[in-house]
């Protein structure tokens, strides 16, 4: 039996250690056949992440730092010669200054800001750019993460929240420029896990334990959930989706008071 996804071929930007979130997605895509690149940021993040790619049979792993255009640029004229083609991008990449993630947000630099939206909302908008001439007319599909203080005040998440506002609105304005080209974006709002990026925001232990109360499912999510999800929107399962966002969070997302 054939899996999902044999055949097809994708990209995961923002592994960083088999904690992340993005690692989860990669695991649920290669089980079902998708064969993979990744991409690590700097000479710190390689060894971690060849190690975990090295778990993913004829896998590629390339440097990418998208605040420098020259990187992605590379990493997509690898994919091309590698790959001839394209299905999936995961957009899993994101960073804010640990000091603007505490406090109140109208202490937010200026540096600061245009940072956190360079590398967590920006770089959507860059990498999907160079993806279309390998993705057009296959039904591929983006896929990139968000998270509920982007829509709702969540303490100590401050400019981070304003940077997936921002993230959430470029994939509904992708979502329309790149369907004619036959491919969807979307992105995933998962509730909180214990991740390299969530260590820096401060109080985070607190609330992971008002999300297992006060969440629907009565526990806080996994990253494999996570994952699964991904697999969904990346695959001809949700080939009708497209400029939404999928909450993975236990239902949180829908409480009130």
């Amino acid at each position: 039996m054939n899996k999902l996804l044999e055949g097809k071929t994708g990209v995961v930007l923002g592994v960083a250690n088999k904690r992340s979130i993005a690692w989860a997605c990669a695991q649920s895509l290669a089980r079902e056949g998708m064969r993979l690149a990744f991409t690590y940021m700097g000479d710190r993040m390689e060894k971690g992440v060849r190690d975990l790619a090295a778990e993913v049979p004829n896998s590629l792993v390339l440097p990418c730092d998208v605040t420098r255009q020259e990187t992605i640029d590379e990493v997509f004229r690898v994919l091309r010669e590698e790959f001839g083609t394209l299905d999936s991008v995961v957009h899993a990449v994101a960073f804010a200054k640990r000091e603007e993630l505490v406090g109140d947000f109208f202490n937010t630099s200026k540096e600061g800001y245009m940072l956190a939206h360079e590398v967590s909302a920006y770089s959507l908008t860059a990498v999907s750019r160079c993806a279309l001439p390998l993705m057009e007319g296959r039904e591929g599909s983006i896929v990139t993460l968000t998270y509920i203080g982007g829509e709702r005040v969540v303490q100590n998440y401050n400019v981070m929240g304003i940077a997936k506002a921002a993230l959430e609105a470029s994939v509904r304005y992708l979502a329309h420029d790149l369907g004619p080209r036959g491919i969807r974006v979307n992105a995933i709002s998962a509730g909180p896990i214990r991740t390299l990026s969530a260590s820096g925001v401060a109080g985070f232990s607190e609330i992971l334990d008002h999300i297992a109360e006060r969440a629907p499912l009565r526990r806080n999510i996994t990253a494999e959930e996570v994952g699964d999800a991904c697999l969904f929107l990346a695959s001809p399962l949700s080939r009708g989706v497209t400029g939404s966002v999928l909450y993975v969070d236990a239902g949180y997302h829908i409480m009130g008071v």
